[in-house]
């Protein structure tokens, strides 16, 4: 498994990874796939602040992908992520989701961040393994926050401290897309 920074043009990929999820599970709360122009739209929006990282596989397909974003808008919340990772279906089961979180959050820390958040859809214990696998913890459930496929869904939030707390904390850096990862 090779890691690297997502580009544009891995946008077809993702959405065609993203897909299945989004149509046939209730893990993801879009009701709709996004086209892959809309995920390179996303893509875009989100190097310019946050990592995005892709997986490839042996031939070089996209295998997974792993992102963050502002966890909230406010300026108090700006040492705070929320993280997500989504992996091929022929590729799960093989350490592309860990690979790509432990990178993720190394990254993150090295950008300043403090804490990093996931949710998690449930039941889905695979994602719950993962999450905790890499050192988040349960922090709680909003219940029934979503309708899909027939029924209220709960959401469960997972927490990870990346870095000590400084009383004057600086702001975390910028993603730089552009350079090597």
């Amino acid at each position: 498994m090779r890691l690297r920074i997502a580009t544009p043009d891995d946008a077809a990929a993702i959405a065609t990874i993203y897909a299945p999820v989004v149509t046939d599970t209730a893990i993801a709360f879009e009701l709709e796939p996004p086209t892959a122009d809309e995920m390179r739209r996303r893509l875009i929006g989100t190097l310019g602040r946050f990592p995005w990282l892709v997986s490839l596989d042996d031939v070089g397909l996209v295998s997974g992908y792993a992102y963050a974003g502002a966890h909230r808008e406010r300026a108090a919340y700006q040492w705070s992520v929320d993280m997500t990772v989504y992996v091929r279906a022929a590729s799960r089961g093989r350490g592309v989701g860990r690979g790509l979180y432990e990178a993720l959050l190394e990254e993150l820390t090295k950008l300043g961040y403090a804490q990093a958040f996931a949710g998690i859809a449930l039941p889905n214990d695979a994602s719950v393994a993962l999450h905790e696998a890499v050192g988040f913890e349960h922090i709680g459930v909003y219940e029934k926050v979503g309708f899909k496929l027939g029924a209220w869904r709960d959401v469960g939030w997972w927490q990870k401290t990346l870095c000590s707390y400084a009383s004057e904390p600086v702001a975390p850096k910028a993603f730089d897309a552009t350079g090597n990862f």
